[in-house]
Parts: structure tokens; C-alpha cells; sequence
């Protein structure tokens, strides 16, 4: 499924559930860090006509790498906290399967030479941080497996007891998560999908 529409059916399920005039929708804030290909372009924008949206209501794509979906949240949640938005959709997307990991480097390099003669040893990538943080915690990866396949096994048993059933789209398992101030609406839509069967090997 191409991503613009795995995106759109969530913002659309989003506004059927909730009931809301979509015309009151301030913003459409999306997080993505694969911003090329079939993500580029303003996903937020695309998947918001894409879901029916009004031509009227804005979007915004956002990277904040692994964070952008979060990022997306944060920055709508300050939007109402301070008065500028009464009502905004905070969502994302990242389609693994059609635009892989990377791409959007397309084998150049995006750091530019300030950056690499202020880091002349390199950057420390995400797992190589993991692998530090574990020693400094002295965590092992036999604990780390296990915990994971704890938490997989605790998300699978809580959805097939239905405790996502309210919130959950059929078509794409999406859940839709509302938080609320006291006058304005912050809604996200987003995909889990939890390993019934993971274990630790």
C-alpha cells in the first residue's frame, strides 16, 4: 500500500470516530524520516487530501529521525498550549517496505565537511549507542531479549482481550489516541502491531 494512503486511511478513521467537522482542523502534522520517493513532497499534505480532508487545511511533514511521529505530537500539543491551534491532527507514517531504511541519503553524504572536522573520529550511530548504553547500565542482551519479548507478549494478549477494540481501525489496525486540554483537541492516529509469538531467540 502505498504510503500516502496507509496515512490517510488513519487521519480518515481518525475523523470518523471522533465526529469532528474536518473543516476545524488547524493542521495536519506528520512525522517521516524517509522523506523521498513515495514519502516526499509534504506527505502530511498528501495524505491529508488523500483523506478528505479540505484543501483549506494545512500540512507539515517533520524529521526528527526516530523521534518525527513524537516530534509531530509535541509540536501540535504546543500549538494548542499556546493558543495558535484549536484543533490539529498529529500522525505519521514510515513504509519500511517501499522506502527502505537510508534511501533518502540517495549514497551521498549529508553531514557536510563542518560537521565531519568538528566529529574527525565519526558520529556515534544509534546502535553502537545502545551497545554503550547497555555496558553502562551493565545490561546484557540476554535480559534486553527477554524484556522485549515480555513487552511484545504483554501488547498481544491486551489486544486479542479487546482493549484496543475501541480504537482500533480494521483495515490497518490503526489506533487512534485523542488527548485533550481543556479547550482543544490534539488527536494522533497511529499503527501497532504486536509479535504475539516473539520470543527472546
Amino acid at each position: 500500500m502505498h504510503p500516502v494512503e496507509l496515512h490517510a486511511h488513519a487521519i480518515r478513521s481518525l475523523v470518523e470516530r471522533t465526529g469532528i467537522d474536518p473543516a476545524l482542523v488547524d493542521d495536519v502534522i506528520s512525522g517521516a524520516v524517509g522523506q523521498v520517493g513515495e514519502q516526499s513532497m509534504n506527505t502530511a499534505r498528501w495524505a491529508a487530501l488523500a483523506a478528505g480532508l479540505p484543501e483549506s487545511v494545512p500540512g507539515v511533514t517533520v524529521d526528527r529521525q526516530c523521534g518525527s511521529s513524537q516530534q509531530a505530537i509535541h509540536f501540535a500539543a504546543q500549538g494548542v498550549i499556546s493558543g495558535a491551534y484549536d484543533m490539529v491532527i498529529a500522525s505519521g507514517v514510515e513504509s519500511m517496505s517501499r522506502v527502505p531504511m537510508g534511501s533518502q541519503l540517495a549514497g551521498r553524504d549529508p553531514f557536510g565537511p563542518s560537521v565531519v572536522a568538528r566529529y574527525p573520529e565519526g558520529l556515534v550511530p544509534q546502535g553502537i549507542s545502545a551497545e554503550l548504553i547497555a555496558a553502562r547500565w551493565d545490561l546484557s542482551r540476554e535480559e534486553l531479549d527477554v524484556f522485549a519479548a515480555q513487552s511484545h507478549a504483554k501488547a498481544a494478549a491486551a489486544w486479542a482481550d479487546g482493549r484496543f477494540a475501541a480504537a482500533r481501525s480494521c483495515r490497518s489496525r490503526c489506533l487512534v489516541r485523542m488527548v485533550r486540554s481543556s479547550r482543544s483537541h490534539v488527536m494522533s492516529p497511529y499503527v501497532r502491531q504486536p509479535l504475539p509469538k516473539c520470543c527472546p531467540d
